[in-house]
């Protein structure tokens, strides 16, 4: 919402909005003329609609319930109501768009192209669930060709959105409130997959393999029979080196400077996507160089009591999985930027919707069974009601069935945190906040308490890269 707000500012729409919380994006919107409310009260219509000639345009998300008193009072206005999906399709037809689409990945996906984009001076617009390092911002307004989109699969709107390239990074079963089963969110993939010019998908996810017409290929596990592929010859913490292949021909070395596996499956996503966009290989491969991580993808946010204090999205099975995988190449591998000591792993979870956790409930149990210690916080519901049997007591008894060792904790209230890690944690462990709620804001809060970083005992050991 913030980012498609701020770009029809850029262009010259007269735009306002509320938030109850206070951030970094909500003080960009204002620094660009966006009036923001506090609270959403009916006297927030009432306002706009004294102010301006014409009668505003009202923008909700999904995740706006029927009871919102601005809803009830534009309704009672007799006001026009669009969901945020109706105006992304009509910035998206206005604009030659890259849309990425799939269960994990889309954010980074996104990034990447967007940012390959950019450092070769395209200058694209970009609407991106995450903050682009390039831009320091989710969103841009561009001045460029193409309009770099994630489409969102999570309520079914995705169906709305036509690109001029469509990018499938993976499918999986989420999103349980709004999709019954796998196949009917396969179906919905397809439907969007059909409005899109060209559509190049993920090879290495099996669902995706049932999408037979009129699909391009990626692989990061093999070459053979694929449209683009990257077979890596160096993984370590800090970079990933691979051998780039277009139609089973050898094209060149490419050089990924963000950690994990699935990080390199993105980027050949997005290398991909470029590719098709008409940008040459050469640009592609020196750009590279550019890339980081949007936020809240293992994101280091500095030191407290000792501890390497991070930051993470994951809230699927899967996520989780990666998010692990690439935390351990940053304690196990020599060419680590992250300099630390750290020998165990620390998970602090929060759930995200119980419909999720009630459909997935064994797969998070096996996921976070791969920690070293883990402490659960009460879920988050995003809304939804609350599901009778399915809170964090549930998924501790299932990781202690199949961990029998693993340190778990419960944590009634995020409050606790504090005090609980002190206690239960080591010195030199590697502390992951993790869930897509309000968990990162307790990891900003204890590195903005932390005693003065710069006087911690050894500088060596704080990661080099920013």
């Amino acid at each position: 919402m913030s980012a498609i707000a701020l770009i029809l500012a850029k262009r010259g729409f007269s735009v306002s909005g509320s938030d109850t919380r206070k951030n970094h994006i909500i003080s960009e919107l204002t620094k660009n003329g966006i009036k923001i409310f506090t609270e959403q009260t009916e006297e927030n219509i009432i306002f706009i609609c004294n102010k301006g000639l014409n009668k505003p345009l009202i923008i909700i998300s999904t995740a706006i319930p029927k009871e919102n008193k601005e809803l009830q009072k534009a309704n009672e206005k007799e006001l026009k109501v669009l969901h945020r999906s109706d105006v992304l399709s009509w910035l998206t037809k206005n604009q030659s768009s890259i849309l990425i689409a799939g269960s994990h990945g889309k954010t980074t996906t996104s990034t990447i192209i967007t940012t390959l984009l950019a450092s070769n001076k395209a200058d694209p617009t970009a609407i991106v669930g995450g903050i682009i390092p390039y831009y320091k911002s989710n969103g841009h307004s561009g001045k460029g060709k193409f309009l770099v989109a994630e489409a969102d699969e999570s309520d079914g709107t995705i169906v709305k959105l036509s690109g001029e390239i469509g990018i499938i990074t993976n499918i999986e079963l989420d999103h349980t409130d709004y999709y019954p089963d796998i196949e009917s969110l396969m179906k919905t993939i397809k439907i969007f997959s059909q409005r899109c010019k060209k559509v190049i998908a993920n090879y290495d996810c099996q669902n995706l393999r049932t999408f037979k017409s009129n699909i391009l290929w990626w692989s990061t596990e093999t070459f053979k029979r694929m449209d683009f592929a990257a077979i890596p010859s160096i993984i370590n913490a800090d970079k990933i080196i691979a051998n780039f292949y277009e139609k089973e021909k050898f094209i060149g070395e490419i050089t990924v400077p963000l950690t994990g596996l699935h990080n390199l499956n993105n980027a050949v996503g997005a290398i991909s996507a470029c590719r098709l966009a008409g940008f040459s290989f050469n640009e592609i491969q020196h750009n590279l160089k550019y890339l980081k991580s949007p936020s809240r993808r293992l994101d280091f946010k500095g030191v407290w009591e000792k501890r390497y204090i991070f930051d993470d999205y994951a809230h699927h099975p899967s996520e989780i999985n990666a998010t692990i995988d690439a935390a351990r190449l940053l304690i196990n591998s020599e060419n680590s930027y992250f300099k630390g000591p750290a020998k165990r792993l620390v998970i602090i979870f929060e759930p995200h919707r119980y419909s999720r956790i009630k459909s997935l409930l064994e797969d998070f149990a096996i996921s976070l069974g791969k920690a070293d210690s883990v402490f659960l916080a009460p879920i988050y519901s995003a809304g939804e009601d609350a599901i009778n049997g399915i809170n964090n007591n549930k998924i501790v008894s299932l990781i202690n069935d199949k961990f029998e060792n693993l340190p778990i904790f419960i944590l009634n209230d995020l409050k606790q945190i504090e005090n609980i890690l002190k206690e239960k944690t080591l010195n030199n462990d590697l502390i992951i906040f993790m869930g897509a709620g309000n968990i990162n804001l307790i990891s900003k809060s204890l590195i903005k308490r932390a005693t003065n970083i710069n006087k911690f005992n050894d500088q060596s050991l704080l990661p080099k890269r920013t």
